[in-house]
């Protein structure tokens, strides 16, 4: 197999902006600095040539990667399982105390207890449980003719990152994923490798850090 899967981030949303715990479908639209960001990334794929094109439901999601599909010859398939990890009681929330408690549950799953769920919300495991099956399903109809691009979310793509590319917990629960920033996973015979986090690439090294992860969702 010679192709990778490259997760993408959604482009910038007005929930973004709010500081808003938005991850329920539809969920909010890109801003106007979302559009551009969109049309930056759609510009590099027009350049690559991927050979498919996946979303999430989300709104976000499918603004983004409609330009990516306006750029190439590719057709976005929606598909289930990709959307954001569920923030349950905390959905729509915009205040510290939210986010801080949204943080340190992303952080205990970065740190090997996929167990641990928001309030309300969804489990680590939950959240890989429904988004690896459909990796599972593009990496055997595409990837051995090239790239699959998935536009999706922060703490989902993450979290998945983390573990199928065995990314060490620290450096992938304080590592930041930008608006329209990759994770890249290549197949190897025992699973996947990933090849790039962002703007970094491997070794990804593994931070002397006790604090509680970035927010995933700013």
């Amino acid at each position: 197999m010679t192709g990778r899967l490259i997760l993408v981030r959604h482009g910038e949303t007005e929930g973004n902006v709010a500081k808003q715990l938005d991850t329920k479908l539809p969920g909010a639209p890109l801003t106007e600095l979302g559009v551009m960001q969109a049309r930056t990334i759609a510009e590099r794929f027009a350049a690559e040539e991927p050979v498919a094109l996946v979303s999430s439901h989300a709104l976000r999601a499918l603004q983004t990667a409609s330009y990516i599909e306006g750029s190439t010859s590719l057709i976005v398939q929606a598909l289930d399982g990709l959307h954001e990890a569920q923030a349950g009681d905390l959905e729509g929330k915009t205040d510290e105390a939210s986010h801080e408690l949204f943080k340190k549950v992303f952080h205990d799953w970065h740190m090997g207890d996929l167990t641990v769920r928001v309030p309300g919300g969804e489990s680590g495991q939950d959240v890989l449980d429904r988004y690896v099956p459909v990796l599972d399903q593009l990496r055997e109809q595409y990837l051995d003719s090239g790239d699959v691009v998935v536009v999706s979310h922060g703490a989902a793509i993450r979290l998945v990152g983390r573990y199928l590319g065995n990314v060490p917990g620290l450096f992938s629960s304080h590592n930041h994923l930008d608006n329209t920033q990759t994770v890249e996973l290549v197949p190897t015979p025992d699973g996947w490798e990933c090849v790039r986090w962002a703007v970094f690439e491997p070794p990804f090294e593994q931070e002397d850090v006790a604090a509680i992860a970035d927010d995933p969702m700013g």
